[in-house]
């Protein structure tokens, strides 16, 4: 392979790796909140944070883009304040693989925490032990195999995301440019031998990232 090809797929990962990171903290806070807490209007956030899963990820994109583009309300707002251009550039391909990959870690986490018996819980509460620290010696722990799979499983649906990422970022060669996206113009002009490798390493990717997941949801916690 080309060092362009090498360039593209180190991208690639390095963002979906980097999208994941980010995002992990705030899945596991929000799959908390769906599991332990009930609110109203709780079924609606539910519904919003479910939607990039559901409707067409151009969409998404198309969302993003107005939110974040120049004339944008957050793009704007962070282009004066910080100096930062979102839209075509590497942070826009981080933002778009965010977004689609979070509904999939939040419901995983969700579940997770679901799983835990809320009796490990009090019976730590009982014996002078904060609510902080309960969290952290008591609820992470037992969900921490399901996290770990959501994180997996985002980590999978980053890698292939392309909709959004084409919107928000474009196809700038050396600087935006991730593997789903690379097929597309691969195909478009005629190169089905750099598709074909292309499609083959994302297949890789993707099934080890998926059997990673598998085998930690299956796992009991320790």
């Amino acid at each position: 392979m080309s060092p362009a090809e090498w360039q593209v797929i180190s991208f690639t990962l390095g963002m979906s790796l980097l999208a994941t990171l980010l995002m992990t903290p705030f899945g596991i806070a929000t799959g908390w909140l769906l599991a332990r807490k009930n609110w109203i209007g709780k079924s609606i956030v539910e519904t919003i944070l479910s939607l990039p899963l559901v409707i067409p990820p151009v969409a998404t994109g198309l969302i993003l883009l107005k939110l974040f583009g120049r004339r944008g309300p957050v793009g704007k707002f962070i282009e004066e304040h910080l100096g930062l251009e979102i839209v075509f550039t590497w942070k826009g391909v981080l933002i778009a693989l965010a977004v689609m990959s979070f509904p999939l870690l939040v419901r995983t986490c969700r579940v997770g925490f679901e799983q835990v018996n809320p009796r490990f819980e009090a019976i730590a509460r009982s014996l002078g032990a904060s609510r902080m620290r309960t969290f952290f010696t008591i609820t992470l722990p037992l969900a921490r195999n399901a996290i770990i799979a959501g994180m997996a499983l985002a980590f999978a649906r980053a890698l292939g995301e392309f909709g959004a990422t084409i919107l928000v970022a474009g196809a700038i060669e050396g600087q935006t440019m991730t593997m789903s996206v690379s097929i597309f113009n691969s195909i478009q002009l005629g190169r089905d031998d750099l598709a074909i490798r292309m499609i083959g390493i994302s297949l890789v990717l993707a099934f080890l990232a998926l059997w990673l997941s598998e085998y930690f949801l299956r796992r009991r916690p320790q």
